[in-house]
């Protein structure tokens, strides 16, 4: 629920960065609408509207400011543990699922398993703002963001923000900002072929954790993780390309993305918005988890702790029947050998070699000479020929539920992988793995030692709800916290 107005205000005047993504505030003197956090001078409290997204900013009539730049401010309306349906709807959207010609509000539905009527109630209640205005705010943000921080030409940046066409693009500049496009455009420098972009998130973030959680499981070839960075190569959409994501500056990470393609851009950035999870409200999800005696000193530590996505759905599933009873080194060693073998070469510099393959290239490789069991290599191959045959096995569609039933019918996927897979995958803030070795010894939550039952763990998880989730993620890296501490 969007706090009271006056609560809204109180953070408006002190400027709290808690806020950010949380709220939106529309100045009625001027027709514009902020973020919280905007350096201008504090509106008079009867000027003050507030909204809960930057969409219905907009749809109130609102156009976004110019100096605090609501296409950098966090996504965090849909992380108040009110509506998963709403995470993974905004989810699908951000990667396009309202662009284009088969996008529609029934379509959107259908894949996330309710009615259009439903659909449309969870976003006018969360977000106060129809599925279709979310989704053309986002567009026309997103298209903001490339004009004032690239220096790509007018056209590619309507292409890669989803407009059908330039006079589309160029018409609903017109009339939210009251000018065109290239009025808006900034002087930038650097190449013209690297699109250098600010991914904006809620403080804190434990940048040092998500780099060692993925260095620790980084494809030889496919990623490459130094102690500042985090580098890939990635196939999405028929649109090739790398990335190179690091830590900037005043709240967001910087992504330079070179691609093939444009038009795959919006759901590149849709993509590592999941991977670095930079739209969670870790204030919110740690202030509930620290009820628990346990996690709160775990909490306390790690504060901007997040639980880390993935780039591709399929790529993950590959991963974790590669990684099932042996080690996370080993896992990450197979990983780079499917890459070899299945995967195209894509020379990106730097160690970056290939592309990890899709399901068609994996399903028609030879796998024999991977050093692993008969039976999980043929896992691997039903795995690749089921996602070959139905492209959306692996989608978020219908409830989630339903996506880890059609999983687990797959060889070689049983309740923990399902789980541990719809965490990263999915997105699912609650997926929880209750038969995860590492959780059932955690000395922070057993009993003097003693290793707890899997109802046990699920019993006493039951109170981290709907966040349980990130809880497992704490406890797993105070495990790896403890080992590096001993040596």
């Amino acid at each position: 629920m969007m706090p009271s107005d006056d609560i809204c205000y109180r953070a408006l005047r002190t400027r709290d960065a808690r806020f950010d993504g949380r709220l939106f505030v529309g100045i009625t003197s001027t027709g514009i609408y902020c973020r919280p956090i905007c350096p201008a001078r504090t509106a008079k409290r009867q000027n003050c509207r507030f909204f809960p997204s930057a969409a219905a900013a907009q749809m109130a009539g609102f156009r976004p400011c110019l100096r605090c730049r609501p296409e950098i401010s966090p996504d965090a309306a849909a992380w108040r543990g009110t509506s998963s349906t709403v995470s993974r709807a905004l989810a699908l959207i951000a990667e396009g699922a309202l662009d284009g010609g088969d996008g529609s509000i029934p379509a959107l539905a259908e894949r996330l398993g309710m009615g259009e009527r439903q659909l449309r109630r969870l976003f006018e209640k969360h977000l106060g703002a129809a599925p279709i205005a979310v989704a053309q705010t986002r567009r026309i943000l997103f298209a903001k963001q490339l004009i004032q921080e690239t220096l790509l030409p007018m056209v590619s940046v309507a292409a890669a923000s989803g407009f059908g066409s330039v006079r589309r693009f160029n018409d609903a500049f017109s009339k939210l900002y009251g000018r065109s496009p290239r009025e808006l455009r900034r002087k930038a420098s650097g190449e013209r072929s690297i699109i250098v972009l600010r991914l904006g998130y809620r403080p804190p973030y434990d940048w040092e954790a998500i780099l060692d959680f993925f260095r620790a499981r980084s494809i030889e070839g496919v990623e490459c993780v130094s102690k500042q960075s985090y580098r890939r190569t990635f196939s999405v959409e028929g649109a090739v390309g790398h990335i190179d994501v690091r830590m900037g500056e005043r709240d967001a990470l910087v992504a330079a993305i070179q691609i093939s393609d444009v038009r795959a851009l919006l759901s590149v950035v849709g993509r590592l918005r999941r991977l670095f999870d930079l739209d969670a409200d870790v204030e919110a999800i740690g202030a509930h988890l620290s009820e628990d005696k346990g996690l709160a000193p775990l909490i306390a530590t790690r504060p901007g702790l997040r639980t880390p996505g993935t780039f591709d759905a399929f790529e993950l599933s590959v991963r974790a029947v590669l990684g099932q009873q042996i080690t996370i080194a080993a896992a990450r060693k197979l990983a780079g050998q499917v890459a070899k073998l299945a995967g195209r070469t894509f020379a990106a510099g730097e160690g970056l070699t290939h592309i990890f393959p899709g399901a068609a290239e994996l399903a028609n490789a030879d796998l024999s000479s991977l050093g692993m069991p008969r039976a999980r290599i043929a896992s691997l191959k039903a795995l690749a020929s089921a996602v070959r045959s139905d492209p959306k096995l692996l989608e978020a569609s219908g409830t989630t539920e339903e996506v880890l039933q059609r999983l687990r019918a797959l060889p070689g996927f049983g309740p923990w992988t399902a789980q541990y897979w719809a965490l990263r995958a999915l997105r699912d803030a609650d997926a929880f793995p209750e038969a995860d070795v590492g959780l059932l010894r955690s000395p922070v939550i057993a009993d003097k030692g003693a290793r707890l039952s899997p109802k046990a763990l699920l019993a006493r998880a039951e109170n981290w709800r709907p966040w349980r989730g990130y809880a497992a993620q704490h406890l797993w890296t105070a495990e790896g916290d403890a080992r590096r501490a001993n040596g």
